[in-house]
């Protein structure tokens, strides 16, 4: 039962990203690396116009991708 809660208590945490959320996730993954350096080529252009293609295609199909909520700001105090 308690990982019933959990599980419960984890789906309130994620909301339904937005088509630019997600074009600018798929872009920014497309134009760098994992540790965040620009990927060789300069393909900005491309990159952003295949992050809309692809968006536009997971929403056609169907897809919902969810996100985390943004955590709570830490106090200092």
């Amino acid at each position: 039962m308690t990982d019933d809660l959990k599980a419960a208590s984890d789906r309130a945490d994620l909301t339904a990203a937005t088509a630019d959320e997600i074009a600018e996730a798929l872009s920014y993954a497309l134009r760098y690396d994992e540790r965040g350096k620009p990927r060789r080529g300069g393909g900005d252009l491309t990159a952003g116009i295949a992050a809309e293609r692809l968006t536009e295609h997971l929403r056609r199909s169907g897809f919902v991708i969810m996100k985390a909520r943004p955590a709570r700001a830490h106090s200092t105090g």
